[in-house]
């Protein structure tokens, strides 16, 4: 089983400063949260930047988000080794497929659809050039 113990980063040792990394990492995690429900809003880098910002103002929210049974999983392949699942990638193509077709089909100008789909399309290639975790049986 992959550890749920996060790696060690220590948190900023001004209490003020803490405080700010908190607050972007409750920022970023709502924003995450709002991902889920939303096409075109990502989840996952809000998510791992909320990971990010508690490991340096939070160590129990950072606990917290590695053990929760929904994110966790995914924080931790990305903490070892910038992993990707492959469900999570299909996923994601498809939402980036789906905001794309969206923007479309709306009355967005046709320079804003193409800038928007041709930064999808190259983080799509991106996404699929990340390693995947080993399956686990």
């Amino acid at each position: 089983m992959a550890s749920t113990r996060p790696p060690r980063i220590r948190p900023h040792r001004s209490r003020s400063i803490r405080g700010l990394w908190l607050a972007a990492a409750c920022l970023a995690l709502l924003l995450g949260l709002i991902g889920i429900a939303l096409p075109g809003l990502p989840t996952v880098p809000f998510m791992l930047l909320a990971s990010f910002c508690a490991a340096r103002g939070s160590r129990r929210l950072h606990i917290w988000m590695r053990r929760n049974r929904r994110i966790g999983p995914m924080l931790r392949d990305w903490e070892n080794g910038g992993r990707i699942r492959r469900r999570s990638k299909w996923l994601a193509t498809a939402m980036m497929l789906l905001a794309s077709l969206i923007m479309w089909f709306s009355p967005t100008p046709q320079w804003a659809w193409a800038l928007a789909s041709g930064i999808m399309f190259v983080t799509a290639i991106w996404l699929w050039r990340r390693p995947e975790p080993a399956e686990r049986r």
